[in-house]
């Protein structure tokens, strides 16, 4: 697709002396409004070289720049130079590519095959599977679908927390209070109250905890009723997890989890000896960070047991000799911030020149508009539950709405899991933020549901207007405010995809779906398409098309379906 941004850039480049063309592609902007065009450059870098006022030096320019078939025209207004491209010119451009392209529009192949892995989810087994775990799981499925649409291999990564001292306290916990019955019935539930029991018992026991204790040592040297005890926790805690990742629908290449890597420690510790990175502490091994503005990272316990960030090392180096990986990613929340900071200084100290393609990225917390989530005391809301009833909201909603839709529980399923997984995604991953119901599942404003509805809506007008996309169309006729502003909103739809990618942030491409939703609501309402002349109506059904095209391929890179009837 023709770079509008390059042609600005490459006729500024002839026009200004003295400046290189990375440093103006730099410069140049996108304006508030297109009042005021679709590029702009400001000339206050120039006044410091040229030594004029910034307002002469854009008069100047402009003088020298020629139009062509490109530029509709290129104004000075104050310090500023406005280009306002040719909308016939932008109009073929954009819907060629979207005819050409298809769902493929807006991808690049930067990523040249090379590999990156995505960490993402990774629960705690025996541990309820709730609504806190609701952003590292949709963030990282989105991430590794932008990362995959843009030519990279991906691998999905679900890291679970199937290790360490709590399993010691479960199985302690099951062999003083335990029903295998009971727990088979209804595992989370069932073992969650036995790790809450044995919380509060060991506040006044004490010996409970060696107990805990106790059993993990056991469990990292392979006793064998620990580890069969901590296979079936794993197994049944697996099997409910993985309702949830069905209505999610996502799926993962691996489960290896902290437990994968137990056996790989040994070689760990013994490395960070031979680098002398490990010291002794109150007879525990620690690795130094004060150096580096760190608190010391604790590596293994007096008792000899390890702890995750050990593994976490195992885990690093395991990956890079298994995927030599490009990128390897954690979506993690902000609380291990401090963690993934010593991780990735400690594989740099130890001398492995890919350190830091290891990135961690980072999420705020979700609360519940009457309070926060917590394991210890058992207060908790588990994700199924909620996305049941995001499901069972919307199916009302529907059966109210279009009682004659077909298929209405599948449509119910993909508007209210969607709706939730686009509220998660619509607010910029590093806040905080507080999970409402009512702005969930509204049909109206900057919600999942009203853009889904917006692709079904676009879907019934092409199948009213039986659509060729073959036929050939004439571009000049899109010369409306609102069909030129929507045409625009879907040229900058790969920047979004970019932008998402290099900050890993779904986020932008959430917010720039909503703003083409709108822009073609907006359309749909202003100019009458399947009424206009036959001309008129094709070059708008091509629109609609296109928006449609780009709405459908937003939405499946957030993970979310496109129903094409609402």
């Amino acid at each position: 697709m023709l770079d509008f941004k390059k042609e600005v850039v490459n006729s500024l480049h002839q026009a200004i002396e003295g400046l290189e063309k990375e440093e103006i592609e730099s410069l140049v902007e996108i304006p508030p409004n297109y009042d005021m065009g679709d590029y702009a450059f400001p000339c206050f870098k120039l006044a410091k070289i040229y030594r004029k006022a910034p307002n002469l030096i854009a008069e100047e320019v402009v003088e020298k720049i020629e139009k062509g078939e490109i530029f509709e025209r290129v104004e000075n207004v104050g310090p500023y130079i406005n280009f306002f491209i040719n909308k016939t010119k932008m109009t073929e451009v954009v819907l060629k590519a979207i005819a050409e392209e298809k769902e493929k529009f807006g991808s690049t192949n930067i990523g040249n095959g090379r590999t990156v892995l995505v960490e993402f989810s990774s629960p705690n087994i025996a541990k309820p599977f709730h609504i806190g775990h609701i952003r590292t799981t949709v963030i990282g499925n989105a991430i590794e679908k932008i990362f995959k649409f843009q030519g990279f291999n991906t691998v999905r990564l679900n890291h679970l927390g199937d290790y360490g001292t709590q399993f010691g306290m479960l199985i302690a916990a099951y062999k003083k209070w335990g029903d295998t019955e009971v727990i088979e019935k209804d595992p989370i539930n069932e073992l969650l109250k036995l790790y809450v029991r044995f919380n509060a018992e060991a506040e006044k026991d004490e010996e409970l905890r060696d107990e805990a204790r106790y059993w993990f040592k056991e469990l990292e040297e392979g006793n064998e009723e620990a580890f069969e005890l901590w296979q079936w926790i794993r197994d049944i805690s697996l099997k409910e997890f993985n309702k949830v990742y069905k209505l999610l629908n996502i799926e993962f290449d691996s489960y290896a989890g902290e437990s994968f890597y137990s056996d790989k420690m040994d070689r760990v510790i013994k490395e960070l000896e031979e680098k002398n990175l490990l010291e002794e502490s109150r007879g525990a091994k620690i690795v130094d960070l004060e150096p580096y503005g760190m608190p010391p990272a604790l590596i293994q316990k007096s008792d000899g047991s390890t702890l995750y960030i050990t593994r976490d090392i195992a885990a690093a180096i395991y990956r890079k000799e298994h995927y030599d990986f490009y990128k390897n990613i954690y979506v993690v929340a902000s609380q291990q911030n401090l963690h993934f900071k010593q991780l990735i200084k400690i594989v740099d100290l130890m001398g492995y020149d890919w350190a830091y393609d290891c990135v961690h990225v980072p999420f705020g917390m979700v609360s519940l508009e009457d309070g926060t989530l917590s394991t210890r005391e058992g207060r908790v809301v588990f994700l199924e539950d909620v996305l049941n009833k995001a499901i069972e909201s919307t199916l009302k909603i529907i059966e109210e709405r279009s009682p004659e839709l077909e298929n209405k529980e599948e449509v119910a399923k993909e508007v209210g899991v969607g709706a939730v997984v686009f509220q998660e995604l619509f607010n910029n991953r590093i806040k905080d933020y507080v999970f409402s119901w009512d702005r969930t599942l509204s049909f109206e404003g900057e919600t999942g549901p009203y853009v889904q509805y917006t692709h079904a809506r676009a879907n019934s007008l092409l199948e009213k207007g039986e659509f060729d996309l073959k036929e050939e169309i004439d571009y000049s006729l899109l010369k409306e405010e609102d069909e030129v502003n929507l045409i625009r909103l879907l040229y900058n739809f790969p920047e979004a995809v970019l932008d998402a990618l290099e900050k890993y942030e779904p986020s932008f491409i959430t917010r720039h779906v909503v703003e083409v939703a709108k822009a073609f609501n907006k359309f749909y309402n202003s100019c009458p398409i399947l009424s206009a002349d036959e001309e008129l109506k094709k070059a708008r059904l091509n629109l609609v098309y296109a928006a449609k095209t780009v709405i459908k391929t937003a939405l499946s890179l957030l993970g979310i379906a496109a129903p094409n009837k609402m």
